[in-house]
């Protein structure tokens, strides 16, 4: 059994645009950012959502659709600030070029040419349009023309936008057909931590824990609390513009990283049979945070959620379900007893107050959200843990080449281990 998945990937081009007017693609670019700028302000105001769209659009000088979607992205920056509060409050002063969105055959149009090329036309203006072929990976052209061409694929929403001043456009495609399996037929359970500095993994099936492995991404904290620096000393100082750059900077930055941190978390992962990722859900966690204001700050700003979606995204490209479990004590509840206080963990040191038991803490939750991934979506048992395998670390190198599969021993491209053994702070 299994259900059906509508599932979206982005694909990212460069324009090679041959129509001599790149610089009318940029002034849209431009304007939409005064859109997005105007949304916000208006967000803030207390205006009603549903009156900004015409409202914008009204004093806009972009296609009218394009300007409905600058909107609704706008709108969903204020609504992920609300819920989940992962990069701050949405600014409305937002300086320099701002991604122009838009429908397919509305905003943009896509073709294909004679010898084999991918032609775009975007309505950079009302009645003024910006036309070329698209340049880019392979894989990415081959999916495109693909969906061009078959019913199974469907074209949506493409962003056009300036990257180092080179022209590109990220273009989604939805597979209709793609269908992922059913939880309950797994015969694996991974269960995934996600930390501030790692994420830890632990896949356990009927026969006891196949693997384990614990990824750490130390830069992503490193470089969030860096760039939370300099834009306060640029705030203090008055400049504003700077302090949106660096926002954006920091949003990129992240943004990478998580891909590539999910993108390895689904190849380990498809290694083991028929295999389900398990989460924790961690929302309303997050809501009753209060350790204090730097604290708070840290713990609230970390993109958990982001990296979760990421992975669950990318899992279900590969036909590999998700699931989701209560963090209750999970990062305190010795996997092999079942003794959970407060004082079993200490930092990235496990030591179980009732039967002894020594772990990594973080390899030790995920394995208690792997077993509570069992109860919840399996229907066969949960194994008898009586020991589990040393704790494996492996760490981004600072080449940033990160782009090959982890693989179940500790020479990795990409990754670069420490050496450890057994239990480490």
């Amino acid at each position: 059994m299994t259900d059906s998945q509508t599932l979206v990937k982005t694909l990212d081009f460069q324009l090679n645009i041959q129509s001599d007017n790149e610089s009318l693609l940029y002034d849209a670019t431009l304007e939409a950012r005064s859109v997005y700028n105007e949304t916000i302000r208006l967000a803030k105001q207390g205006v009603n959502w549903d009156t900004i769209p015409d409202r914008v659009a009204d004093d806009a000088d972009l296609v009218k659709n394009t300007t409905q979607r600058v909107v609704a992205k706008a709108l969903g920056a204020m609504e992920n600030y609300y819920e989940y509060d992962d990069f701050g409050q949405p600014s409305h002063t937002k300086d320099g070029a701002y991604p122009l969105r838009a429908n397919y055959e509305e905003g943009y149009n896509l073709s294909l040419t004679d010898n084999g090329d991918v032609a775009f036309r975007i309505s950079a203006k009302p009645y003024k349009h910006v036309t070329g072929v698209l340049e880019g990976d392979d894989a990415h052209l081959d999916i495109l023309k693909t969906a061009l061409e078959s019913d199974e694929w469907k074209i949506g929403t493409a962003e056009a936008l300036f990257h180092n001043d080179t022209p590109e456009l990220h273009v989604n495609v939805t597979n209709t057909e793609q269908t992922v399996r059913d939880k309950q037929d797994s015969r694996t359970v991974v269960g995934v931590d996600v930390n501030e500095d790692n994420v830890a993994l632990t896949a356990l099936s009927e026969t006891g824990v196949k693997d384990t492995l614990v990824i750490d991404f130390p830069e992503i904290k490193f470089e969030r609390h860096r760039y939370f620096t300099m834009r306060k000393r640029v705030q203090n100082a008055g400049k504003d513009s700077i302090h949106d750059v660096l926002e954006g900077r920091e949003e990129r930055f992240v943004r990478d990283r998580l891909h590539k941190v999910s993108r390895h978390i689904v190849e380990w992962s498809r290694q083991f049979e028929t295999p389900c990722i398990v989460f924790e859900d961690l929302k309303e966690m997050r809501d009753s945070i209060d350790y204090g204001t730097r604290m708070n700050r840290r713990l609230h700003h970390l993109p958990f959620r982001a990296l979760q979606f990421y992975t669950s995204y990318k899992a279900s490209f590969e036909g590999i379900p998700t699931g989701w479990i209560d963090p209750y004590k999970t990062s305190q509840r010795c996997p092999l007893c079942g003794h959970a206080e407060r004082a079993n963990r200490n930092k990235k040191r496990f030591k179980c107050r009732s039967c002894g038991h020594q772990d990594h803490s973080d390899r030790g939750a995920s394995v208690n959200i792997a077993v509570k991934g069992i109860k919840n979506h399996q229907d066969w048992n949960v194994p008898a843990l009586n020991s589990l395998p040393t704790v494996r670390k492996v760490r981004r190198q600072a080449s940033g080449a990160v782009d090959a599969p982890t693989v179940t021993h500790d020479s990795v491209r990409g990754y670069q281990t420490d050496g450890i053994v057994g239990v480490s702070d």
